[in-house]
């Protein structure tokens, strides 16, 4: 249970690297900040006004969504003749920056919002589960289901996909690129701070808590090649299980000193396995 929780949180970050890059071609490396911004401001709303929890989690995504449209309108759209190269630094740039600014005005101690559902353990099948983890699981299950459906289903989802396959030809027929740039944005914004406010009662947050965070749920996006969804889901539940059995394992470089490695040793592998395809993929680009 445990690696299909950590697995699950890896997969929220996925998400929102997915919907950016889907339409963009841009891999925004502050979306592990997103995730701590949610975390952060949902236990400055929780503490400081007390607010009930969902309008305070509702307030939190809503105020993360916003940083990731100024995010998009400051940095990326002013550099919209920029290389996609040079985008993705930008990002980069903008989550040393976050992280920065986070940690000046929020000091650098960890924090927990309170828990959704109490932090008393239910037993099941003789294991023990934390209510919380099962909040987080149920909350990743219906944000894939949730942007499945909108991407599948709706206009503005149906508008981000053309722009996904064809940004030429969905301004042919009307579609903004830009708006659907700054939608983007938002919405992987918006999933960031999602599961920040559920993983943040069960591990804590912190200022710094985005660099892992961004790493894994890159991991899990590219298993996917940054294009589906569901494949962005698998990929953290992957990671997350492989995760939790090396630690088991608890020998030589299997042990819990060596957790956060795991994600570069996944990526490196799909490097490797994916680099003919790559190489293709730029020659016909």
């Amino acid at each position: 249970m445990a690696g299909v929780t950590s697995g699950s949180i890896y997969a929220l970050v996925g998400l929102g690297f997915t919907v950016i890059y889907s339409v963009t071609g841009i891999i925004n490396f502050a979306q592990g900040e997103f995730v701590m911004l949610g975390g952060m401001i949902s236990y400055i709303i929780l503490d400081s006004t007390g607010l009930p929890t969902v309008p305070a989690l509702l307030l939190t995504i809503a105020v993360v969504a916003t940083v990731g449209a100024v995010l998009y309108l400051m940095a990326i759209r002013s550099a919209r003749k920029a290389s996609v190269v040079s985008l993705i630094i930008i990002t980069i740039g903008a989550s040393v920056f976050i992280r920065g600014v986070a940690g000046e005005i929020w000091t650098r101690d960890y924090v927990r919002p309170p828990y959704f559902s109490g932090d008393e353990s239910l037993s099941f099948l003789g294991a023990y589960i934390q209510p919380q983890a099962l909040w987080i699981i149920g909350t990743t299950v219906a944000a894939m289901i949730v942007l499945q459906v909108f991407l599948t289903y709706t206009v503005m989802g149906k508008a981000l996909r053309a722009c996904a396959i064809n940004r030429a030809a969905a301004g042919l027929v009307g579609i903004d690129a830009r708006v659907m740039a700054l939608i983007s944005f938002s919405l992987a914004a918006a999933f960031g701070a999602l599961g920040g406010v559920v993983v943040a009662p069960l591990t804590t947050t912190s200022y710094s808590v985005g660099v892992m965070m961004g790493l894994k749920g890159f991991v899990a996006a590219a298993i996917g090649g940054f294009r589906s969804p569901f494949a962005a889901f698998v990929g953290g539940i992957t990671i997350g299980i492989v995760e939790s059995l090396a630690v088991a394992i608890d020998w030589g470089p299997f042990s819990s000193a060596y957790k956060d490695a795991i994600a570069l040793v996944v990526l490196l592998l799909i490097l490797l396995v994916r680099s003919g395809r790559l190489a293709a993929e730029e020659r016909v680009g």
